[in-house]
């Protein structure tokens, strides 16, 4: 995601390097480009300098080298999810197949799922040709089934993957030893596995964009607070940008747009990271091709292993904050780190004495019927996209690509996906949404529970899902 509007601490005074693991072990230093000095005419203006915006911004710099585009950002490329997120470029969309055939049908649901994994290698391509390197390697995603609760969910997966005509290539069921196989947790039942996932470095990604479109001239303006957005032009802190294109692509920020406020909200999702791990170590936890890993836990889980050697694994559960707050101090909340580091323990009981070398987080933007779209209005010039769900580091590259398809007026395979142009409706006021939201937080923590102590299906998780999932 991008950063509309800049948090209380000033950015003058902002240690950047410091907000993730991945901040700090980008290769630069984080030295904000200048903001934007006064008023300024544009083809097309995109507010925010995370994945979505630098994605549009080089794919139309790309197909109309003479474009004037302009990109504002209130602190800098990367600031937010798009920088500190879990390093997951896969092929999951937030709705499912059929969700997205409800709107439209099983053919467009099908369309969106293919290029949803195509999109996984345009990622890898095309950071390899703006020579970005950023330490990926495409093994795939294991999600272990570790109850039976859990090995159940497995396996309707992949029955539902079947009845969609879909085969072993997009998602296949393991057992016990194959499972443990790749990924030596505690209690494996069994697994799913995809090949459509790569282990990435985000920060060093999303760095090498800012870099890449910079380079072909388009201009990248930071520490400038986007303030509003309408037809033809960007109100920033410091002047207009009037351009016949505006893009929205703030994410977990759009709160901070006028009249935005109920649009998106942001949820936060917090992260750990262990000190490299052992040879040793690492031939007891698999994850041989750096796969990426999850169970069918209902509350959210993810992990990586870095290419240092390290195990990054973080997950929901931080609390949704009234009125859509943003704040620095959210970021890092100790008893969701305890609550990660117990977890992953409990996984991996060989990472018992590892040292966690750093604690992280940041808000990501979900929508109200939990469905990311991109879509441009022709009438007003206004384009958006977003709604990601925390799945946008592969999704933010087919928005992107989708908008530069939409602005050049070009009717294409991407622009009649089913995605585009959907709109979600607001959420609800205060104080509904602070209620609705954390009661399914709380409820699918609940749901984990009641499983792992009865072995059978929660009747929780049906009931908060809408809220949560």
């Amino acid at each position: 995601m991008g950063c509309a509007l800049s948090s209380q601490i000033s950015s003058a005074h902002r240690d950047y390097r410091h907000l993730s693991f991945w901040h700090e072990t980008a290769p630069d230093d984080w030295t904000p480009r200048p903001s934007l000095p006064g008023d300024r005419e544009a083809d097309v203006a995109i507010v925010g300098a995370g994945f979505t915006g630098l994605w549009t911004a080089l794919y139309l710099a790309r197909a109309e080298p003479s474009l004037r585009i302009a990109v504002v950002e209130a602190e800098t490329a990367g600031f937010g999810a798009s920088g500190r997120n879990g390093g997951w470029a896969s092929a999951l969309f937030p709705s499912s197949h059929a969700s997205v055939a409800k709107r439209s049908s099983r053919a467009g649901a099908l369309a969106q799922h293919a290029a949803m994994r195509g999109s996984v290698d345009e990622v890898l391509r095309a950071a390899q040709e703006e020579g970005i390197d950023a330490h990926a390697a495409k093994g795939g995603t294991i999600v272990l089934a570790r109850s039976p609760s859990q090995w159940a969910r497995a396996r309707a997966e992949v029955d539902d993957t079947r009845a969609w005509g879909l085969g072993e290539d997009d998602v296949r069921l393991l057992d016990s030893a194959e499972a443990t196989d790749v990924l030596a947790a505690t209690r494996v039942r069994g697994a799913t596995y995809t090949p459509d996932c790569a282990a990435i470095h985000p920060a060093r990604l999303v760095r090498g964009l800012a870099d890449a479109v910079v380079r072909r001239g388009v201009s990248v303006y930071e520490q400038t607070p986007a303030l509003a957005i309408a037809p033809g032009r960007v109100t920033t802190r410091h002047g207009t940008v009037r351009a016949e294109h505006v893009i929205r692509a703030t994410e977990g920020y759009t709160r901070s747009l006028d009249g935005e406020r109920r649009r998106l909200i942001p949820v936060y999702s917090l992260i750990i990271a262990t000190e490299p791990l052992s040879a040793d170590v690492w031939e007891q936890i698999g994850l041989r091709r750096r796969e990426t890993f999850s169970d069918h836990r209902h509350l959210v889980i993810y992990g990586q292993r870095t290419a240092d050697d390290r195990l990054v694994f973080g997950g929901r559960g931080a609390p949704y904050h009234f009125g859509s707050r943003i704040r620095d101090s959210y970021d890092r909340v100790p008893r969701v780190f305890d609550a990660l580091h117990t977890t992953l323990v409990d996984l991996f009981p060989v990472v018992k004495d590892a040292a966690i070398t750093h604690r992280w987080g940041g808000a990501l933007g979900i929508s109200r019927d939990w469905t990311a779209s991109v879509g441009l209005d022709r009438t007003t010039g206004l384009g958006w996209a977003g709604g990601y769900v925390g799945d946008g580091v592969t999704t933010t590259n087919l928005a992107g690509r989708t908008l530069a398809d939409l602005v050049l007026g070009q009717d294409t395979e991407l622009t009649r996906l089913p995605w585009v142009g959907h709109r979600s409706r607001s959420w609800e006021p205060e104080p509904l949404r602070w209620l609705g939201i954390n009661a399914g937080l709380r409820g699918m923590t609940l749901a984990d529970q009641e499983e792992n102590r009865t072995g059978r299906q929660s009747v929780i998780a049906r009931v908060v899902s809408p809220f949560i999932h």
